[in-house]
């Protein structure tokens, strides 16, 4: 996928209507919507700047799928981290996956796979030598879709949630 292109993936509704989703960049009149998924379907919220900053800094990798009317129905963000390379003096960039959601009516379809899919792709542009991201140790959904697209667990980063809840520390070479 080219960084001004569309994708479209299509999922039948509950009328059985093949109805098409619209995976693309991020723009700014989208932040309102994404922020209104992140708030309905994950309990981690974060303040409008840091969306805007995510946005203005990487917005090639920051992904939304909508309805063909322009309704946020989900969407992917990474950011960028400069780190040492574990076996040299050198540094390398890491693809940090911030924040995934779909709107639960809409799970299951192959949107979050698509989000991922393609927002993989398009971080690379940053030259990112491995993927990484945490993920609850209760989110079986989400771990499954990660392990599709071969990432590993690394490590548990406990009590990583607010509520207290573990987080795994997943990892795929780029």
């Amino acid at each position: 996928m080219g960084t001004d292109k569309e994708s479209r993936i299509s999922y039948f509704d509950s009328l059985n209507q093949r109805s098409p989703i619209i995976i693309r960049k991020c723009t700014l009149d989208d932040l309102e919507g994404v922020i209104e998924v992140n708030e309905r379907e994950l309990p981690e919220d974060y303040p409008y700047f840091f969306y805007k900053s995510i946005l203005d800094n990487y917005p090639e990798s920051f992904l939304v799928a909508t309805t063909d009317d322009g309704k946020v129905v989900g969407y992917i963000m990474w950011r960028v981290e400069k780190t040492p390379a574990p076996d040299s003096l050198r540094f390398y960039n890491k693809g940090h996956l911030v924040s995934i959601a779909v709107l639960k009516e809409l799970r299951r379809k192959g949107i979050a796979t698509a989000l991922l899919s393609n927002s993989m792709e398009t971080i690379k542009k940053y030259k990112i030598h491995e993927y990484v991201l945490e993920v609850r140790v209760s989110n079986y959904g989400a771990i499954n879709l990660y392990q599709k697209f071969n990432y590993t667990t690394h490590s548990i980063k406990k009590r990583y949630y607010r509520d207290g809840e573990n987080a795994y520390y997943m990892t795929k070479p780029a």
